[in-house]
């Protein structure tokens, strides 16, 4: 086998090795890739699950709300029973006071 004779055989074993490789490429993609029907289906789903998101929000948002209501009823209440608390040990002091006068 001369040089050209051995350049030629290097040059299309390389060629079918090319051509195998983009081939198997192209079957690869066309067999993984989705069709038209898996692409309307996953957009269904995609907005879906963009309302489902929505109205977790809205539902966040409200509860939100409502524990902040909450948080201030509680406030106040607490507030009122500082001052009754505190109306109390006036009330026990006066008494034991009017107690030892007698």
């Amino acid at each position: 086998m001369n040089r050209t004779e051995f350049i030629t055989a290097t040059a299309l074993v390389l060629f079918g090795a090319f051509v195998l490789g983009w081939f198997a490429c192209w079957l690869i993609g066309r067999l993984t890739r989705p069709t038209h029907a898996d692409l309307g289906d996953l957009e269904r789903k995609l907005h879906g699950t963009e309302r489902e998101r929505d109205k977790a929000i809205t539902l966040i948002k409200e509860r939100d709300s409502r524990l902040a209501a909450t948080q201030a009823e509680l406030e106040t209440a607490m507030a009122g029973l500082r001052e009754s608390r505190a109306e109390i040990e006036e009330l026990r002091d006066y008494i034991e006071r009017k107690l030892a006068r007698r």
